[in-house]
């Protein structure tokens, strides 16, 4: 579930940075919570509210032996993926996702004549910045650090010959049903309407492959394009990702096992992989 308050984030954010730093110790609830300034009992029941889980079961997704667990063992699963192909759909629990490229023309007029409306709403990840035209979600962007003047900014480079419109009345609806309040109640489906290159499409496709609780790396990537020597093109093209969380670019790190860097934050980051994993465990 999403916070049910907005300040919830701010302080798994925290308590992510310190296990982060302190994992290796394997840290009592008494010593996180005093380090996010929150009594054992308050702190315990503000993460199983955010979390799903204990701290202490969300401490082994946050490790990088975890990860590395992750790469070895959810292989197969990938290589199903790639061989079934996309038909047009991803899936995170009961929410389905739709890609829909700009045409070439599209692309060369840089979203002249389109109408972005777009709004900041509560996510489970911090605040977001939700953008949608016509045809679906073309911005998800989160708040990192409050500064949306830079995402709206952003925002508009990226389509630099709309029209943006202020709505949160009308994007509050999409954001509901990626976010909502109550798990279930049946399939939900989210048109996404993303300007890329025909390779980065590609590489967004096959993000959408990539099933939640599980994680890949830049190589298997490139590998399951066909192009196994183009990591470094394929980290690019996931760095350049307009929509943060539907198209997971989150989930994949580096071969090692690190998590590694995020345009949002690394611990955001990790927030989200130790939040998918939690759900998609038995």
């Amino acid at each position: 579930m999403p916070p049910t308050d907005k300040t919830d984030y701010a302080r798994v954010e925290r308590a992510i940075h310190y296990l982060d730093t302190n994992f290796r110790r394997q840290p009592g609830l008494g010593e996180i919570a005093a380090a996010v300034g929150l009594s054992p009992f308050h702190f315990q029941r503000l993460f199983r509210r955010w979390a799903g889980v204990s701290p202490k079961r969300f401490l082994q997704f946050l490790t990088a032996e975890y990860a590395a667990a992750l790469l070895r063992d959810r292989h197969t699963v990938l290589d199903a993926g790639y061989a079934a192909g996309l038909s047009g759909a991803g899936r995170l629990h009961d929410l389905m996702v739709n890609l829909h490229a700009v045409s070439p023309g599209e692309l060369r007029r840089r979203g002249a004549g389109l109408r972005l409306r777009y709004g900041v709403h509560a996510s489970p990840f911090g605040d977001c910045l939700l953008a949608v035209t016509e045809r679906g979600v073309c911005g998800l962007s989160f708040l990192a650090g409050g500064d949306r003047e830079a995402e709206i900014d952003a925002l508009g480079a990226r389509w630099p010959g709309a029209r943006l419109q202020r709505a949160p009345d009308a994007t509050r609806r999409v954001a509901d049903r990626v976010f909502p309040v109550r798990r279930g109640g049946g399939a939900r489906v989210v048109d996404l309407h993303v300007a890329g290159t025909n390779f980065q499409i590609k590489v967004w496709e096959a993000l959408l492959r990539v099933p939640p609780g599980a994680v890949t790396s830049y190589g298997a990537l490139a590998a399951g394009l066909g192009s196994p020597r183009a990591a470094r093109a394929v980290g690019t093209a996931v760095g350049q990702n307009p929509v943060a969380f539907l198209i997971p670019c989150h989930r994949v790190i580096r071969l090692s096992g690190a998590f590694g860097e995020y345009r949002w934050g690394a611990a955001r980051k990790q927030a989200m992989l130790a939040w998918e994993a939690a759900r998609s465990q038995p």
